[in-house]
């Protein structure tokens, strides 16, 4: 049987109750308070107190100090006023049960309700920073977008300048040699003209004609060997169309049998397939193949992107649930997140479905099992 503690002392204000109860050798590891508006006790092998208080505390800011073989309780009133006593006066046994009980469940009420209080914000916070995420993600791939329009519209202007420049210069040759050629055609002219007015004689005029003559000659057909020159080909598109063909070999090389054998497994790992999923209907063809999905959630696993893996080996797992290395892979992800007994769960899967016995053995070593099973 405790024992009640009676010899405690107690003061009050207006608004306070100070309770002052001695108990030998108590420490706060040992102590069990519990205090609600009504009641009090205080639980110290084998020592025990407990007060049915006269009025209504405020419990939440009410304090209680443990030490030097005393506990120091402050309990703040709720309403102003001084009590006539501590406990309630003329408690009978049932009265004190009932009061018991109604402090339990309120006790137990205000916990569940800290409890769901508590859950609401963790997920909050969880919804919070889903949302942080993805702004985040958003702006940088907007970033990056932004970066290579950038970089294509200054490789344009680039481009554009040094075709602008290559027009240019070529339209400057060809003038540079237009000019040169009307200088040279003006000053065959004009030693014709000397020529004439010189009265030369005949000999020295048909020997000066005959080698200008030829100079002209072969200035001409310069001239004329220059605009022969074809100007360049203008740029076109040729389209050359190919027979479709499943297979990326020729047609020379393919084993017609071993092609056809293959896309019948294929078409019916497709009907085995579960393709009313909603997530498909935004998915490209290729995207809809398990594989495709297992390697792009593989390269996720390497950036440590594990909930995106996660995504993309539960989309390949409802496409087709009979691949052992989706679940193991997953099993991964979830070691990586600290979420054992999914990791467990998933590595069991992957164990029955290579028809293997399952042991109870430690989940560590049963996954490493798995990776050396699959050279991972």
């Amino acid at each position: 049987m405790p024992l009640q503690v009676s010899g405690y002392s107690w003061e009050q204000t207006r608004t306070a109750v100070f309770i002052s109860v001695p108990l030998r050798g108590v420490s706060v590891r040992d102590a069990d308070v519990f205090c609600t508006e009504n009641y009090l006790k205080v639980n110290c092998p084998p020592f025990l107190f407990e007060v049915f208080l006269y009025a209504p505390i405020d419990d939440e800011s009410s304090k209680a100090k443990i030490g030097n073989d005393t506990i120091v309780f402050t309990l703040h009133k709720k309403e102003a006023a001084m009590w006539e006593t501590l406990s309630l006066s003329s408690v009978d046994k049932e009265m004190m049960q009932r009061i018991r009980e109604k402090s339990i469940l309120q006790a137990q009420e205000r916990a569940k309700e800290a409890m769901e209080a508590k859950a609401s914000a963790r997920r909050e916070d969880q919804k919070y920073t889903l949302n942080v995420m993805m702004k985040i993600e958003e702006e940088e791939r907007k970033r990056i977008e932004d970066m290579k329009e950038n970089e294509r519209i200054k490789a344009t202007k680039e481009l554009e300048t040094w075709k602008e420049h290559q027009r240019k210069a070529e339209e400057h040759k060809i003038i540079q040699r237009e000019e040169k050629l009307y200088q040279q055609e003006k000053q065959i002219e004009e030693e014709r003209k000397k020529l004439k007015h010189k009265g030369l004689t005949r000999n020295s005029v048909s020997r000066n004609l005959a080698t200008k003559g030829r100079n002209s000659e072969i200035i001409f057909f310069e001239k004329l060997k220059e605009d022969s020159i074809p100007a360049p080909r203008s740029v076109g598109n040729i389209k050359i169309n190919f027979t479709p063909r499943v297979f990326p070999t020729a047609l020379r090389e393919s084993q017609v049998a071993a092609e056809e054998e293959w896309l019948h497994k294929q078409a019916e790992a497709r009907r085995a397939m579960n393709t009313d999923i909603p997530e498909l209907c935004d998915l490209k063809e290729e995207e809809k193949n398990p594989e495709w999905l297992k390697d792009k959630g593989n390269k996720l696993f390497a950036t440590e992107n594990y909930l995106a893996a996660i995504n993309a080996y539960n989309l390949a797992i409802r496409l087709n649930n009979k691949i052992p290395l989706l679940y193991l892979n997953r099993a991964a992800c979830h070691l990586k997140l600290k979420n054992l007994h999914k990791a467990i769960e998933d590595s069991s899967k992957a164990y029955r479905i290579m028809k293997l016995p399952l042991r109870l053995i430690h989940p560590t070593k049963l996954y490493k099992m798995m990776l050396r099973r699959f050279g991972i």
